[in-house]
């Protein structure tokens, strides 16, 4: 089961996702102009960059709560692998 990352971590990072989606979206129509498309104003970009920022946001939080996870857990593994006299078990 993948964890859900918190409410904390997405607030952090939907900035940064919502303004990478802004640029890509406006690089996109840039392109998109090649085949006949309009080509978006940035104000429009913003805007789908605000909608879209969300789910890839939350995309990519929920990959970093997953690596969290991973960590946390080899770190527990390691922790009990930690001989009394402060030396580590040999891994086999």
């Amino acid at each position: 089961m993948t964890p859900r990352p918190g409410w904390r971590l997405v607030a952090a990072l939907y900035p940064f996702g919502a303004g990478a989606a802004a640029v890509n979206l406006f690089f996109a129509s840039l392109i998109a102009s090649w085949v006949g498309w309009p080509v978006l104003s940035p104000y429009q970009a913003v805007g789908g960059g605000l909608l879209l920022g969300l789910p890839a946001t939350w995309a990519f939080a929920r990959h970093l709560a997953k690596l969290m996870h991973r960590a946390d857990a080899r770190a527990r593994n390691e922790a009990d692998d930690i001989r009394p006299d402060g030396g580590s078990v040999p891994v086999q």
